[in-house]
């Protein structure tokens, strides 16, 4: 029987590690990272923050070749120089990433920090329980079946988590005047951007549901919200 001290050091042990990581990211934010310098995207932005009744947003540039968009646990949004290329390429449009961070925002707003801190601490007591019970029920494999299993969690909770800033960016992107078109326009480019086109894993395994899946919801909830005839 797993005893009640034992989860709790879980649970301490989870806030521990996340803590550290988030120290550890906002370290290397701090050193690679540079203010964002480009006006016609600037203005795109402008438009969200009327909405949001905000002087600016404020969108950092992490300088790394990876395209990718950040919303760090302190409330800081990047996105990445690899991104900025691509746009600067012609490859990706303002209001696209103009859309990513409107998702990002999403995650400050939602927050999914603070959440995702509550669910690592939460998901790491429960590996500790299940390690000890199929521990003595499958010796040698239990902890690969708990791991497995909280790993499954995880993504299914950081999809969940991903779903909810996208549609959180659909609404402040009609709001603005931008509309989804250049989100859902994104999503499908995502794999070529990425070099990850065809190559994903299992859609049970992934942190981000398909690219298919999400452009999906955003028309589910444009039919919601009666900016499109629903699914006939």
């Amino acid at each position: 029987m797993i005893k009640a001290p034992v989860i709790l050091l879980a649970v301490l042990y989870g806030l521990v590690v996340w803590f550290f990581s988030a120290w550890r990211l906002k370290a290397q934010m701090d050193a690679t990272s540079t203010p964002l310098d480009h006006p016609a995207l600037e203005a795109e932005l402008e438009r969200l923050a009327d909405v949001l009744e905000l002087d600016r947003i404020i969108v950092n540039v992490h300088e790394v070749e990876p395209v990718n968009g950040l919303a760090a646990p302190d409330g800081r949004i990047f996105l990445t120089r690899g991104f900025l290329n691509k746009y600067d390429a012609g490859e990706v449009t303002a209001p696209e990433l103009a859309s990513v961070v409107a998702h990002e925002l999403g995650h400050v707003a939602l927050g999914h920090s603070r959440r995702r801190l509550i669910d690592f601490s939460g998901q790491n007591a429960i590996r500790v329980v299940l390690a000890g019970i199929l521990g003595r029920i499958l010796p040698g494999i239990g902890p690969l079946v708990v791991n497995a299993l909280t790993s499954l969690v995880a993504a299914r909770l950081s999809r969940r988590d991903e779903y909810e800033a996208d549609a959180y960016a659909s609404a402040l992107l009609v709001k603005a005047g931008i509309g989804t078109e250049p989100q859902k326009a994104l999503f499908t480019k995502l794999g070529a951007l990425t070099g990850m086109r065809g190559r994903g894993a299992p859609a049970w395994l992934m942190s981000h549901p398909k690219a298919a899946d999400r452009i999906a919801a955003i028309e589910a909830n444009e039919a919601k919200w009666g900016l499109r005839p629903p699914p006939s």
